[in-house]
């Protein structure tokens, strides 16, 4: 079970710092305009989630290898490295601490004495409205592809290094920097479906694309690596 309650932890904590930066400064505002400040605001949130998932790396990593996102388990899957019960056990896991750490982010914003509007602010929440959905879903699978590449290089037998959690991190905010404004980037199921329970309406609507775009990019590149195309 450590393995398990590991994968809760890093979720959870990945949601609720990297949502956290959107909601708790306000930056979520600031996306949408064209203030000086909003290249800033992402900037700020891409690192906010980069550094958080490099932290986890090496605090959750030892224990669970530190996905913390149910497509990464799934390409680790594909590419032969996990077994189909520990991918069950990951992604129950990773769901749960999502709805954690919305929760608790959830419980802390609603506590402003200056008042707290969920559905004004939102929980850091995926969706997209400026794009089409065709646009939406490339963004998310080309993202989680590239993710994917970087995190099995970065953790086989011949790429693993002291250094492999910042890898893994830095390319999680590269990730966010270009996909932010497009969907508010995802490239993690989980990610997105705590904020989408508690925001709901558009948030949930929408979450299928978070699903199944994520997915299918974490399967493409696990399969290249499954059949050692781009493998060490």
């Amino acid at each position: 079970m450590k393995k398990y309650i590991a994968e809760v932890i890093g979720t959870a904590a990945l949601v609720f710092f990297g949502c956290g930066s959107v909601t708790f400064a306000g930056m979520g505002d600031l996306l949408g305009s064209s203030t000086p400040f909003a290249p800033l605001a992402v900037i700020a949130i891409s690192m906010a989630f980069g550094l958080t998932l490099a932290a986890m790396a090496y605090g959750v990593g030892p224990v669970s290898g530190c996905h913390v996102n149910p497509a990464v388990s799934v390409g680790v899957w594909v590419a032969g490295r996990l077994s189909t019960a520990d991918l069950v056990g990951y992604i129950i896991s990773q769901c749960i601490g999502a709805i954690i750490g919305a929760g608790v982010l959830y419980l802390i914003l609603s506590g402003h004495q200056g008042g707290w509007d969920l559905a004004k602010s939102g929980l850091g929440q995926n969706g997209w409205s400026e794009y089409s959905t065709t646009s939406a879903f490339i963004a998310e699978f080309v993202g989680t592809f590239f993710f994917l590449v970087v995190i099995l290089g970065a953790t086989s037998e011949k790429g693993v290094t002291p250094v492999a959690g910042v890898a893994i991190g830095v390319a999680l905010l590269v990730i966010h920097i270009n996909l932010i404004r497009v969907t508010g980037t995802s490239v993690n199921p989980a990610r997105s479906l705590g904020p989408a329970l508690f925001v709901g309406g558009k948030a949930l609507a929408q979450l299928w694309l978070f699903i199944v775009a994520p997915i299918a990019g974490a399967v493409a590149a696990g399969a290249l690596f499954r059949a050692k195309v781009i493998e060490p």
